[in-house]
């Protein structure tokens, strides 16, 4: 027997309903704040990324070479698409550009709880507006998502520019390297890095930018980093819209291309691997020859998410089940057909039960069951049975339709 790709997953109807119903709650947060859905190819140049990020995520994505013997890969993530995209497409609109999208992505790693081969992602990317209030906007933003899917999360923001100061005397390499632990939270590698390196004296001052309650304080341990107003002021917003956050300027985002805010979430109950959202600034566009634009945006890792949530009842409105004898079959039809346009959702029998086994199947799922013989079909009614309380009566089409109409209100 054939099974799925390992990483992969099958979704049954409960679950992609539940799936849907939380994806619809991002989406409406997100267009109530002006952000546009948008999409791009599931597959893109393998360049795009490996210029985004380096050679080194070559060996997590699914890449391959196609007839024409161009390097291709599935899209392991979404923001360098979208960038990509507004190089191709979006430049002349008018700014700020304000983009969602919903989108799986693909990465070749090793699956675990909230972890998979292929995934998904949900997103914004705020393009053309260099400010603190677009900073302040994201952030809350990425709050109000989060918030609407019923997830219960920590939501953690910091700035680079302080870390950066600390590093600022130190080789591209070197700072690269001290990041890369500091934003995997990796103690042991970041002491025996600065052992090994000759830069202690640097052990301290970074352990406590990533203690810091205030903003207050790490302007007292970086010094005045020249992005000082900006930094205070994006704080500023978000305490006056009452966002609930933790300052933390230990947030490193290994990735070379953010430039200045930046924040994750982290979902309470998922253990170790709990982080559900990450974002901040960057300059993309640049790179794949546009204009040198600022942009700032976030993810959210939609699957953990789910995980987060676990499974909660679902509210599938009202079930008719339309039973008839073989004689009744077409006007069974036009019957089931009546309610649907009415907006409920209707089965009808396909097995050629007998009128006994049709009901007792349809009082499996269904509230209600229109019944259907010769007798309603020639008074042109329809028995209308309430499978809840066994209560039957016969009805005109517009009454039975009715009735399950104010059921549905209840």
């Amino acid at each position: 027997m054939l099974q799925k790709p390992r990483g992969t997953r099958d979704f049954l109807p409960d679950e992609m309903e539940r799936r849907r119903l939380i994806e619809g709650r991002m989406r409406e947060a997100v267009r109530r704040w002006g952000y546009r859905e948008v999409c791009t190819p599931d597959f893109e140049h393998l360049e795009l990324f490996t210029m985004k990020s380096g050679e080194g995520i070559i060996q997590e994505m699914y890449t391959f070479e196609d007839k024409g013997g161009r390097q291709m890969t599935l899209r392991p993530e979404v923001t360098a698409a979208v960038l990509r995209m507004y190089v191709n497409e979006g430049k002349v609109l008018p700014k700020p550009i304000r983009w969602c999208y919903f989108a799986d992505c693909f990465r070749y790693e090793r699956p675990q709880k909230g972890r998979y081969r292929q995934f998904w992602q949900f997103g914004v990317e705020l393009i053309g507006a260099d400010t603190a209030s677009a900073d302040a906007e994201v952030i809350m933003l990425a709050d109000e998502a989060l918030q609407s899917s019923g997830v219960t999360f920590d939501l953690h923001v910091g700035h680079l520019a302080p870390m950066k100061h600390l590093l600022s005397d130190l080789s591209p390499e070197d700072q690269r390297m001290i990041m890369a632990c500091l934003d995997k939270r990796d103690q042991n590698a970041l002491s025996a890095a600065l052992e090994g390196r000759g830069l202690t004296h640097l052990t301290e001052p970074l352990a406590a930018l990533s203690e810091c309650q205030t903003v207050a304080e790490v302007f007292e341990i970086a010094g005045d980093v020249p992005e000082r107003a900006r930094i205070e002021e994006t704080f500023a917003l978000l305490d006056s819209q009452g966002i609930e956050y933790r300052p933390d300027f230990g947030i490193a985002r290994g990735l070379d291309y953010y430039t200045g805010m930046v924040f994750e979430g982290f979902a309470r109950n998922l253990g170790a691997e709990n982080q559900i959202l990450g974002g901040g600034t960057y300059r993309l566009a640049h790179l794949f020859g546009g204009d040198d634009v600022a942009s700032c945006g976030f993810a959210i890792g939609f699957d953990r998410v789910m995980v987060s949530i676990g499974d909660f009842p679902l509210e599938l409105g009202t079930v008719v089940g339309v039973v008839c004898t073989p004689e009744a079959r077409e006007r069974a039809l036009e019957v089931a057909r009546a309610f649907r346009n009415a907006g409920v959702r209707t089965e009808v029998d396909l097995m050629g039960r007998g009128m006994g086994a049709q009901i007792a199947h349809a009082a499996k799922a269904a509230d209600f069951a229109v019944v259907l013989g010769k007798r309603e079909v020639d008074a042109g009614t329809v028995t209308l049975k309430d499978l809840h309380t066994g209560e039957q009566q016969e009805k005109s089409l517009e009454e039975a339709i009715a009735e399950v109409a104010r059921h549905g209100d209840r």
